[in-house]
């Protein structure tokens, strides 16, 4: 069965989102578990490096000035929110265990949004949400493996964070100039983090570098496949799609960092997989102006 050319530009900018995504964690996980750099310096520096790689970009392609219209302050505070809070919560965390709890909360986030919007997701989605809840809840259950409670409460900040920023760009018309303009507007807050908690900072090369591409890549550029993406998601199957990252971000983790893969975690995993194929290969939502 063929797929619409608009059905496959958006499985293309989806996949390699979320690739992006699963790079972020590692990067991140990477920098700040091995102490080679503060979080508000990671933070500052990712931010930094993605404006200047999405502002090379937008001109390149003749894009509106990032000096013109485009973006918005409220989803600049979104986006710093989320990659502070993100930073943060690393140095507690797993790759593959921040990542599950980062995308349960943006999958929360963005499913209320959609049902009080007047989102109707057919059975299917509901079960797939469903199997995926499970999957969280598998994972942060009390116990000897359960994650730290300061970096799961700051990962979920930054759930909620990023599920706003992912809902505010939906209506965006020119991706790549829109996620440069939200990236600029965020670096005086970045700059403002760095200054509060200039006591702490240090940062190695190897940290800066490992920043440098998280912004650059990993989020400069997959943040704009991902607004591209969102004009062919409902903001639910957008938001239940994100649920594949986790086990990337894991298995990534396991591979380039050397991260145990406990039980829990390949069941929370499973479990997020499964609910993810329903959902996303479901029918379509009953609203039609949000499919």
């Amino acid at each position: 069965m063929s797929v619409h050319p608009t059905g496959a530009r958006t499985i293309a900018f989806t996949c390699a989102a979320l690739v992006g995504f699963a790079g972020n964690s590692l990067l991140c996980r990477l920098a700040l578990g091995q102490r080679a750099v503060d979080a508000a310096t990671f933070t500052s520096v990712r931010l930094c490096a993605g404006a200047l790689t999405l502002t090379l970009l937008a001109d390149r392609g003749r894009a509106p000035s990032p000096t013109g219209r485009g973006g918005s302050w409220t989803a600049a505070i979104a986006l710093f929110a989320y990659a502070a809070a993100f930073s943060f919560a690393y140095l507690r965390l797993s790759a593959g265990t921040g990542a599950l709890i980062l995308f349960g909360a943006v999958q929360a986030t963005m499913i209320g949004w959609a049902l009080r919007a007047g989102d109707r997701p057919r059975p299917l989605v509901w079960v797939g949400f469903g199997v995926a809840l499970c999957g969280l809840v598998t994972l942060t259950l009390p116990g000897l493996s359960s994650p730290d409670p300061e970096g799961a409460g700051l990962m979920v900040l930054a759930g909620i964070a990023w599920g706003a920023y992912s809902l505010l760009g939906r209506s965006a018309a020119n991706a790549l100039a829109v996620t440069a303009q939200n990236f600029r507007r965020s670096l005086p807050l970045a700059a403002a983090a760095s200054l509060v908690t200039l006591g702490h900072a240090h940062a190695s090369l190897r940290g800066v570098a490992l920043a440098a591409v998280s912004g650059s890549v990993a989020s400069g550029v997959g943040y704009s496949f991902w607004y591209a993406a969102l004009r062919g998601l409902s903001r639910t199957r957008a938001a239940i799609a994100q649920l594949a990252v986790p086990p990337l971000a894991a298995a990534g983790g396991v591979v380039l960092l050397g991260e145990t893969v406990t039980p829990r975690l390949w069941a929370a995993g499973a479990l997020i997989l499964a609910g993810v194929g329903a959902a996303v290969w479901g029918p379509p939502a009953r609203n039609p102006g949000t499919s």
